[in-house]
């Protein structure tokens, strides 16, 4: 894709997505994760009808009068994007391919969190960490990391969420909002989720095909793997392949669902027919 190509299809989702963020999602967004908690500001003299129980004893019994600490609401939050950019990810049926879904819904989150002047960041994996942007502002950042979700090329076509987990876990100490953009045909993840989601607060979106939930009957058919490129012949008059295809497909379904459950996660299901701004704005409005 050369460099004019590229910047008209970032402009392309930055109107549409903008606009998004601007008329629906920015207070939805806002309402949603202002749970912040309180941060440490300063320390001041005791006056009276602060609460004792801020009192610094420390400090109290350098300077022998009595100090109070104070604190202020945190304003800011940072926004983790965790995006599967695996094979699988480049498949479609209907109007338009996962991954081409999962880069609107990011963009419309990230000037989501613009709105609310925090800082955004973006990991990019496969069955390794393809790409890490540390979290930063404005809108020029955003554009960046639009710039990547359609440009990238992974050097890998696999699926590793539990790595995904694992790398969030080692690089980002502090609390964050996490969504994971992937269709969650993965499994091995439970326990790497449970150690990440005990410090952030994550949302798994799970963006998927229709097509992907059964095999029609259509006689003998040569299939490729997406992720590692196999081709094999598939018999799908055979009613038993079709019944294990889909017994496959619903225990990957079930694992994503139970194990997000599980930790205390957040889950949204979008279907690439279906409205994203639905199911977020539905999202949002439940946990708000």
């Amino acid at each position: 894709m050369d460099t004019k190509e590229l910047l008209k299809k970032v402009r392309k989702i930055e109107i549409k997505t903008r606009r998004l963020s601007d008329h629906i999602f920015g207070g939805e967004y806002h309402s949603t994760f202002k749970g912040r908690g309180m941060t440490f500001s300063e320390v001041r003299q005791y006056q009276f009808g602060d609460d004792v129980r801020n009192i610094d004893w420390n400090v109290t019994a350098r300077y022998n009068e009595p100090f109070v600490k104070v604190f202020e609401e945190e304003r800011e939050l940072t926004m983790m994007l965790m995006v599967d950019i695996s094979g699988s990810e480049l498949f479609g049926t209907d109007v338009q391919f996962k991954n081409e879904i999962v880069t609107e819904i990011a963009a419309t989150l990230a000037f989501s969190a613009t709105q609310n002047n925090d800082k955004i960041g973006l990991i990019l994996f496969s069955d390794n960490i393809e790409l890490y942007i540390p979290p930063k502002k404005g809108r020029s950042h955003v554009l960046r990391i639009i710039r990547e979700l359609i440009e990238f090329k992974p050097k890998s076509k696999l699926t590793n969420v539990g790595e995904a987990f694992k790398f969030l876990s080692n690089v980002m100490k502090k609390k964050a909002i996490v969504f994971v953009l992937s269709d969650f045909i993965a499994d091995d993840y439970k326990q790497n989720l449970k150690i990440a989601a005990g410090r952030h607060d994550i949302t798994g979106i799970r963006v998927y095909d229709k097509g992907e939930e059964a095999i029609p009957n259509l006689g003998m058919v040569q299939m490729e793997d997406e992720e590692t490129g196999e081709l094999i012949l598939v018999n799908t008059a055979s009613k038993s392949v079709r019944q294990n295809y889909s017994n496959y497909y619903n225990d990957k379904v079930n694992y994503y669902k139970d194990t997000f459950t599980k930790s205390g996660s957040g889950t949204i299901n979008c279907r690439v027919d279906e409205s994203y701004v639905k199911k977020l704005l539905g999202y949002f409005k439940r946990r708000g």
